[in-house]
């Protein structure tokens, strides 16, 4: 089952995320397939960025965001879009 879930990158107190679309099985930082977008929740306001076309392809496809990807997913309006054209 493929997820969309964060890898922690950065050092230590200074954490930086890669969202990366992987097998569940894997580790948290282990091997992935493919890197969606990036999260850094250190900026005024945290900095978020998709790449919109992989996104959608691996929610098409059914893979299954983790609960703090979804909600970054959601405030970006990725859900809704997502939503709206599987509706249609």
């Amino acid at each position: 089952m493929v997820k969309l879930r964060s890898q922690r990158f950065g050092s230590k107190k200074k954490p930086f995320y890669r969202i990366v679309a992987t097998d569940s099985r894997n580790p948290r930082d282990g091997r992935y397939i493919e890197i969606v977008g990036t999260y850094n929740p250190l900026t005024e306001p945290a900095t978020v960025k998709f790449d919109e076309e992989k996104v959608m392809k691996w929610l098409s496809v059914g893979a299954k965001p983790t609960d703090t990807v979804k909600s970054l997913l959601t405030k970006e309006g990725y859900i809704a879009k997502f939503t709206a054209s599987k509706a249609e």
